[in-house]
């Protein structure tokens, strides 16, 4: 690392040279804290006493602190005991700690990075950035997805990896995400308040574990995202909270510092800042090979503790735009994506047009908007039609990708499957419709574990998924058709290739709110498909759809048919369009739709006949 480039806000490799590194048959550890007193480091190799050989020589007059520890080994303990700005004695985890102690202790362990444990060469050579490719994301968290049967919490890394694969291969997904695997304290919080930025939670195993696990991910061809957390972190005293014994990782005024979760803001105008939160972020896609990262609550960094009414930090937005120009150009096939809340514009143009630089944004929405439709009683839904549609009037102005998250199945908001209106039979049949819309969208999606068979229980980090639902016919049914949805629109190309184009989706039927019908057409250059949603408790046996042309229609997905649970009405005939215009298109067809159901049609044109002189 270059200091120089550490002090201006433009290093992303920091953590090659802050830390704890293994090399001359001891450890070389060097900190940042420009107001500390002194610092002794403290471990297993000394006793956990300090003296004068423990003691970190001040190497720069701007806070850098360094000491060579002879015989130190990988696997051993350590803390930075801190006489801070004002005299307080307070040992403290290495912000640039590879690997921590499991919860609840806090000392920080000598770790080796750079173990030559990949053989994803292939995947790393033809992986891309996804724009016209398939992306259908399988949210998890590790420790919940599966629990051991043998009274464990957790399964390591290495153990969940088989299982996991075969998993997302069969549901289809082609990325899995995971929620935060930097070291954090509380399992309440998911990972979401991390206190080890560079550091692999130690309770799923060791770093080697996680590249193991992601290197078997790359080679069965499934993407790896980690989510990060640029914004906050934990005040718990052994962490970052006033390192130094001033603000240094925070902000100094407390109404800047402190955020909404009870958690400390970063200081985003601070360069040393900048450098340890873009260090943090490249340590994951360059030490273990992540494919994207997911940065949380990105309204919280634009504008001061997300309030659009307090004004946009300007700071903050420097710092997103220099980390995204960084890392793309560092990892030109690594994509970044944007949890982000807000309506601020351009978060997914380049940085060089004045844009915040992401790849992707979710599109919370839509997600928003949807729910709320499918709660209500279908009597109502004309009244709030354009909940459904309004999504496509905006869509073409990021990249979005559609999620049903974690964050809709926790708090009492109640699971996917649980929100829609009606018995259960019917939860079931509007969650395939939902899906069916959600998945033939334009956009990228994500998909949280659980509601892909349906699970009614909300989500508890502290319990396994219900699988045992899979033991009864309406949910194994469900995650057959989820698995066969997954899979149509991850194989063909005019579900994927023109997400972010205008030419990729076109309405047919926008309007029909008496009926609660939606009709769209799909495409790509070489494929078409036209999709009918009826969001009504009606059954309609001739409903009359325009088409643009002469051509055949087949029916290849109806989440109505009975292997799904549903009542098997369908359209088992190819339908031909007929000259009759309809919805100002000159040809249109006739077919039959249940209640609460989709049907995705494969167009063929028919072309005409030339006439023989």
């Amino acid at each position: 690392m270059n200091l120089k480039d550490f002090f201006e806000g433009n290093a992303c490799d920091a953590y090659e040279y802050f830390g704890a590194h293994l090399e001359n048959g001891g450890a070389v550890f060097r900190t940042y804290a420009p107001h500390a007193r002194q610092i002794h480091v403290i471990g297993d190799f000394n006793d956990w006493t300090e003296d004068d050989a423990s003691k970190m020589k001040r190497i720069h007059d701007r806070g850098i602190y360094e000491l060579f520890i002879p015989n130190v080994k990988k696997g051993q303990q350590y803390k930075l005991r801190v006489q801070q700005a004002y005299g307080n004695v307070v040992d403290k985890a290495d912000p640039y700690a590879f690997y921590s102690q499991l919860r609840p202790n806090t000392a920080s362990v000598v770790e080796e990075i750079n173990d030559p444990i990949f053989k994803d060469k292939a995947w790393m050579k033809k992986r891309t950035r996804n724009i016209d490719q398939p992306m259908n994301i399988y949210e998890l968290h590790l420790g919940s997805w599966k629990k051991p049967s043998d009274g464990r919490d957790w399964f390591t890394y290495e153990e969940i990896a088989d299982d996991l694969i075969a998993y997302v291969k069969k549901m289809h997904y082609t990325h899995v995400e995971f929620m935060p695997l930097s070291e954090y304290p509380f399992d309440g919080s998911w990972g979401y308040q991390t206190s080890g930025y560079f550091s692999v939670t130690s309770r799923y195993g060791t770093i080697n574990g996680l590249k193991t696990l992601i290197n078997k991910l790359h080679q069965n061809d499934i993407g790896v995202i980690m989510d990060f957390v640029p914004v906050h972190f934990v005040k718990d005293n052994h962490s970052l909270n006033y390192f130094d014994g001033t603000p240094l990782y925070e902000y100094e005024k407390d109404i800047d510092a402190n955020s909404q979760w009870g958690t400390s803001n970063f200081n985003l105008w601070r360069e040393e800042v900048r450098c340890f939160l873009m260090s943090a972020a490249n340590y994951w896609l360059e030490i273990f090979h992540v494919d994207g990262i997911r940065m949380d609550a990105i309204a919280n960094m634009i504008f001061w503790h997300g309030n659009k009414d307090l004004g946009v930090n300007e700071g903050a937005l420097h710092f997103i735009k220099r980390m995204n120009y960084n890392l793309h150009q560092l990892h030109p096939e690594v994509f970044l994506v944007a949890e982000d809340s807000s309506d601020f514009p351009k978060v997914c143009a380049p940085t060089w047009e004045d844009g915040l630089g992401f790849d992707y944004k979710w599109d919370l929405g839509w997600m928003h908007d949807t729910l709320k439709y499918l709660e209500k009683d279908p009597i109502y839904r004309q009244y709030h039609h354009n909940q459904m549609t309004f999504s496509m009037a905006y869509f073409y102005s990021e990249k979005f990708i559609l999620p049903l998250s974690h964050d809709e199945v926790v708090h009492g908001k109640h699971t996917i499957v649980d929100k829609m209106w009606g018995t259960y039979e019917q939860k079931f049949a509007q969650a395939r419709t939902l899906y069916m819309y959600m998945m033939t969208h334009p956009g990228k999606k994500l998909n949280f574990m659980g509601n892909e068979f349906g699970q009614f229980r909300e989500w508890d980090e502290e319990k396994e998924n219900d699988w045992f639902m899979l033991e009864y016919p309406m949910h194994d049914s469900f995650s057959r058709y989820i698995a066969d949805l997954n899979q149509l629109v991850t194989e063909n190309e005019a579900f994927y290739q023109q997400d972010y184009s205008w030419d990729g989706f076109k309405w047919i039927d926008a309007d029909n709110k008496a009926d609660n019908i939606f009709i769209y057409r799909r495409m790509s250059k070489e494929q078409e498909y036209i999709i009918v949603l009826n969001f009504s408790s009606n059954h309609y046996v001739n409903f009359r759809m325009g088409v643009d042309r002469n051509a055949t229609l087949k029916e290849v997905l109806n989440t109505d048919t009975d292997i799904y649970s549903g009542s098997n009405i369908r359209n088992t005939k190819a339908l031909r369009t007929k000259k009759v215009p309809h919805n100002n298109l000159n040809y249109s067809c006739e077919f039959e739709i249940a209640p609460f159901s989709g049907i995705v049609f494969e167009v063929k044109e028919i072309k005409s006949r030339k006439k023989v002189k």
